[in-house]
């Protein structure tokens, strides 16, 4: 997926998907000079990030 696909999917804009990806705080790559999304990556990732905060706010 690409970061107008990813920011729809996840409903964020483009511009915080950009700062997302390029900070390493979601998992994509770059392809040439655009950045590229595994969905399967992503909610993975959504999963973990949803677990860590329950057991936070349990805590």
């Amino acid at each position: 997926m690409n970061v107008r696909q990813m920011s729809a999917y996840l409903g964020i804009s483009t511009d915080t998907m950009y700062m997302y990806a390029s900070t390493g705080l979601i998992p994509s790559f770059k392809l040439g000079n655009r950045w590229k999304f595994k969905r399967s990556l992503i909610d993975e990732w959504m999963e973990k990030q949803s677990k860590e905060s329950r057991e936070a706010s349990d805590g």
